[in-house]
């Protein structure tokens, strides 16, 4: 619609593409990816499709935990990281799941 902005950034072999107003600063928005994929290359090891198609719910709580509610809360990939661990730590110490499990390739 109108008002309405689309940024990309190619990564490899995978595209992120971000939509957001036109109230949000574009080099901003760019920044904002490389600090998502850089997260997401320290939870995966080097992220690929693969990774993302198997751990939807993981890359979610990712992007969760940089942007709430519409804000960015969190830059620091290293603080992201710590949190999703401490997350994986309390599922594996109960029998709840924080983060959903997509059948597939798990474990890494």
């Amino acid at each position: 619609g109108p008002g309405t902005k689309l940024v990309y950034k190619h990564f490899a072999t995978l595209y992120f593409v971000f939509v957001f107003d036109s109230c949000e600063n574009e080099l901003a928005i760019l920044d904002l990816i490389q600090v998502f994929v850089e997260t997401l290359d320290k939870c995966f090891k080097n992220v690929c499709e693969l990774d993302i198609v198997f751990n939807f719910n993981k890359l979610h709580t990712v992007l969760d935990e940089i942007i709430m509610g519409g804000q960015v809360v969190e830059t620091n990939s290293a603080e992201v990281m710590k949190t999703v661990q401490e997350i994986l730590k309390l599922e594996r110490s109960s029998e709840t799941s924080l983060i959903g499990k997509a059948s597939g390739r798990q474990g890494r």
